[in-house]
């Protein structure tokens, strides 16, 4: 009797500090998504603040080019209200889509291709686009293997059981990506 009743005692310590370990480890990889996840918003955010130099760089020498100014502008605000990964995956779509309109603009005024601050902000939204990428990658690693976590065997049992919940992956619009014309 004693002698099964330490096995039993065992198996249940053995099964709670698997319960622990598991949990645990969870709780890792959500925070590593959300660690990857503010790396993007990061980047996303200097994107737009550069969009905003450049745009004011361009005004001053397309003064008639309103609409595309107003449509980066919109991009730009929508952009910096969305919250979720769906949200900010359209809004990045439809700020690369600006981008593309406002860099056509600006190769019909030589002097501004010439410009050192517009090359500067050139150069430091390719260095950005770059950096989003990476950050992109990065968080569809942790997302994916979060992903992983929740549904395998026996982990999807605990993740029923906490309530752990699949993310969403970032997924950016690659063709409008390689229209946009960054450097000189």
């Amino acid at each position: 009797m004693i002698n099964s009743t330490y096995i039993i005692l065992i198996i249940l310590g053995v099964v709670i500090l698997w319960v622990v370990i598991a949990y645990n480890s969870f709780i890792s990889f959500i925070n590593h998504t959300k660690n990857a996840w503010a790396d993007i918003d990061v980047q996303l955010k200097r994107r737009y603040d550069l969009i905003s130099n450049l745009v004011e760089t361009v005004k001053g020498y397309a003064k008639h080019e309103k609409g595309v100014f107003e449509e980066i502008t919109k991009a730009r605000t929508q952009a910096l209200s969305a919250k979720s990964v769906a949200e900010k995956e359209t809004a990045d779509n439809m700020v690369t889509s600006t981008l593309k309109s406002l860099f056509a603009v600006a190769e019909n005024y030589p002097k501004l291709m010439a410009s050192e601050n517009f090359a500067k902000l050139q150069d430091e939204l390719t260095d950005t686009e770059n950096k989003i990428e990476a950050s992109r990658r990065f968080y569809n690693a942790n997302v994916r293997d979060l992903n992983i976590k929740i549904e395998i065997f026996p982990y999807n049992l605990l993740a029923n059981i906490f309530g752990f919940q699949q993310q969403e992956f970032f997924k950016a619009d690659q063709e409008a990506k390689k229209e946009i014309k960054v450097s000189i």
